[in-house]
């Protein structure tokens, strides 16, 4: 059976996968009770014909569908704040997330704000403050991704920036859990060469940092061995052959299965790249894609086995921890992604306050080391130099 085959699956949340799925849209919002979506995208993808199809899709159960485009990369407060304002007054119903991460992360923050006495940033995702939420607030989400990377589509969770501190906070809520996703592969064969490449290593993260983690949770580990076992197979395609609609597939699921997996844990590699895409507004996967040998390294010791045991599994010939950084490295030269950070804009002066933001994250809690502010700034330090990559 072809990967593209369409298929409804129900884990983690009900999805209708394969090409052409995206022509149920309305459907999907009939099926949730939305009469009166307010569809929130980028306004890049706002500029594309793509998205008149989609509000052509959405359209065929509801005359009334609302947008609010003024998404932009790494969604800020301001973003989910101005977007409650668009629902409020356009006296929407629910929300159509359509994009990528950022579009899809604001957009679930919408969804659950526009009921909410409280503000945002009472929800970040530290002890139990997902508590604090009303639920009777939030409104139901239907998730479209255009991108096969941060896998937002199926996650209970929202990363949005807070301009006051320039820091990437990971706002939660079990009910952010979209609870219908069309997973339609089609809507990404625009994606450019490039952006292909860096959300495919974001998707890789996703797979690789949740089977690294430490603890023991079977079930996520045999999400990310499949996960990335998906990526070897169809991401250097993808990006190679951008109307190849079986690796554009391949992917769309790889990027669906890093994000159910990582309930397990992240680790350094998301430590570094929120801080270094809240303080300098860099991409998120291009940094993903940078740090991930020099972490990799650093986690040798703890990951030595796992990453042996996974080369196997994606048949790389050496069943070794180096023949998979060589891999990493491989691909990252083919996609034509820098080097170090410092392509990045991060320099020396940066170390030290990026260090101590790193060991904030929630990320870094999983990672399989307990690094310190003092093993972050080895990292950065060695991540902009170039040494150790």
């Amino acid at each position: 059976m072809s990967i593209s085959t369409a298929t409804n699956w129900n884990y983690p949340t009900a999805v209708r996968f394969g090409p052409g799925r995206i022509r149920e849209l309305g459907d999907a919002c009939q099926s949730l009770g939305i009469v009166n979506p307010l569809l929130v995208t980028d306004s890049g993808l706002s500029k594309l014909p793509l998205f008149d199809e989609v509000c052509h899709a959405a359209q065929r159960h509801s005359g009334q569908v609302g947008t609010f485009t003024d998404i932009e990369a790494n969604p800020t407060g301001q973003h989910v704040d101005a977007g409650v304002r668009v629902f409020r007054a356009g006296g929407h119903d629910g929300v159509i997330a359509l994009g990528g991460g950022s579009a899809l992360d604001a957009a679930k923050a919408i969804a659950l704000m526009v009921g909410q006495q409280r503000p945002l940033w009472e929800f970040e995702d530290v002890g139990d403050n997902w508590t604090r939420v009303d639920p009777s607030g939030m409104v139901p989400v239907v998730a479209v991704p255009t991108t096969s990377g941060t896998g937002s589509e199926v996650g209970r969770a929202s990363v949005i920036t807070d301009t006051s501190n320039h820091t990437k906070k990971i706002i939660f809520h079990p009910k952010m859990l979209p609870p219908v996703v069309i997973a339609d592969p089609e809507l990404t064969l625009g994606l450019p060469r490039q952006l292909t490449a860096t959300v495919g290593m974001d998707a890789l993260s996703h797979n690789l940092e949740a089977f690294c983690a430490p603890g023991n949770h079977p079930m996520a580990d045999g999400i990310a061995l499949e996960g990335m076992r998906l990526i070897a197979m169809h991401l250097a395609t993808a990006v190679a052959e951008p109307a190849n609609i079986e690796a554009r597939s391949g992917m769309m699921i790889a990027s669906m299965m890093g994000a159910t997996a990582f309930q397990k844990g992240l680790g350094a590699m998301h430590s570094m790249a929120h801080v270094v895409g809240g303080q300098l507004n860099a991409h998120h996967g291009e940094t993903i894609a940078v740090v991930m040998p020099y972490v990799l390294r650093a986690n040798q010791n703890a990951i030595h086995d796992r990453l042996g045991r996974l080369s196997r599994h994606i048949d790389l010939g050496s069943p070794t921890f180096s023949a998979f950084v060589d891999w990493v490295l491989g691909l990252r030269d083919a996609f034509g992604i820098p080097d170090t950070l410092a392509s990045l804009g991060v320099q020396e002066h940066h170390v030290k306050g990026f260090a101590t933001a790193a060991v904030a994250d929630p990320s870094t809690g999983t990672n399989p080391i307990p690094f310190a502010a003092s093993d972050f700034e080895r990292l950065f330090a060695d991540a902009i130099s170039g040494f150790g990559s």
